[in-house]
């Protein structure tokens, strides 16, 4: 090859960082910097209402006594008006039924119910939050589960804050706490990334999923949808594609005040998480409109930059290209600035404490997510093989 021709493959590589970089700084700057500034402005100016709306708040718990042991009491002296908490049990084999039963002894804006070993072939968690707000009194239902609980005896009213006319759901962000190692940095930033799309998308008004940790919608609106009717034997979905299938520009709020946050235990297995982010992906192909086209056009686009960032480096110098040289590190380092200066704002508005690991999350997170799609495709594969 002549030197025009590595002027020229230098030329194609610098270009396409250019692209690149571009279709990053926009996603950046139109989706994920909005959790921050929402954020920032709730924390400054958000008052909470004296006439705040009664509301219900429904678990599901299975085996899981424990954890309703160590959270539900946070949940239950919370300062709200008047509300009350409803947690379907699912058949649990463990101590859940007693721990429930001596709570409500304590409190008495608990009541509990049970799914019955009956029903099959459905998702037992939809079922069960069915059930819960089929026993509740109060219009506005707000879902979380056993693994939370609240930053703050606040929560409920943080959220409330939102419960406008004209809003029928409110998203809510939950954070993740303790664990050690890459993994638990690993889960931190996963889950803030993550945070930061789907809230971000939300604030931009393109909601397309919320989660069921922290989650709040109006009754009439769920039974207007015959609640999970058209997903029922799906086992998952109960959060993301009922939200998917309902929220629009105009009924959907965000509550990013920092007293309105749950928080989580890292799971205890690598395991555990890996399913929920592969369970995540199996209901991920059923979302309406371009939620998921834009969110893999944005996590590839990262790859291809940092991909063509490395190669033209080395090309540029190898070749003594200079000037592309400048131009590519410019480039990268302008992303890689902008970037974590977000996370960083981001993560202090959230009270996580993971910003250094996002230059690492940064650069693998589209590896990682190649990782979960693979695993993906084998369990379908399996399951195809199975039938």
């Amino acid at each position: 090859m002549t030197a025009m021709d590595y002027t020229l493959i230098c030329q194609v590589l610098t270009g396409a960082c250019g692209l690149f970089c571009l279709i990053q700084l926009m996603y950046l700057f139109c989706v994920y910097a909005k959790m921050y500034r929402a954020s920032r402005m709730q924390a400054q100016t958000e008052t909470v209402p004296d006439n705040c709306p009664p509301l219900s708040v429904i678990i599901v718990t299975k085996d899981s006594g424990q954890l309703l042991k160590e959270n539900l009491p946070s949940i239950l002296t919370q300062d709200y008006p008047t509300y009350e908490v409803i947690v379907v049990n699912d058949q649990s084999a463990g101590e859940d039924e007693e721990i429930l039963k001596l709570l409500e002894n304590d409190y008495p804006n608990l009541y509990h119910t049970f799914i019955p070993q009956t029903a099959r072939y459905v998702s037992r968690k939809k079922l069960g939050i069915a059930m819960g707000i089929k026993a509740s009194r109060y219009d506005w239902i707000v879902v979380t589960e056993p693994t939370c609980k609240p930053v703050s005896d606040q929560w409920l009213k943080h959220l409330a804050v939102h419960f406008q006319e004209g809003t029928d759901i409110v998203l809510g962000y939950c954070g993740y706490t303790g664990g050690k190692g890459l993994f638990g940095k690993r889960v931190k930033a996963d889950n803030l990334f993550q945070a930061m799309r789907y809230l971000g998308a939300a604030l931009n008004r393109h909601p397309y999923m919320g989660i069921g940790q922290n989650l709040a919608y109006r009754k009439n609106m769920y039974n207007g949808h015959k609640g999970f009717a058209d997903q029922l034997t799906l086992q998952r979905g109960d959060d993301d594609l009922f939200i998917n299938a309902l929220a629009d520009s105009g009924n959907t709020a965000v509550a990013l005040h920092p007293d309105s946050f749950m928080e989580q235990k890292v799971p205890p297995f690598k395991r555990i998480w890996f399913e929920d982010k592969v369970n995540r992906l199996v209901t991920g192909k059923f979302y309406h409109g371009a939620a998921r086209f834009m969110n893999g056009l944005e996590t590839w686009t990262c790859a291809l930059f940092h991909l063509c960032t490395l190669i033209g480096l080395i090309m540029s110098i190898r070749y003594y290209e200079w000037m592309y040289t400048g131009i590519i590190a410019i480039l990268w380092l302008l992303r890689f600035v902008l970037t974590m200066n977000n996370f960083r704002k981001t993560a202090k508005a959230t009270g996580e404490k993971s910003c250094c690991f996002f230059l690492l999350f940064d650069w693998c997170r589209p590896l990682w997510a190649l990782q979960i799609k693979i695993h993906y495709w084998c369990r379908t594969k399996a399951d195809f093989l199975r039938k």
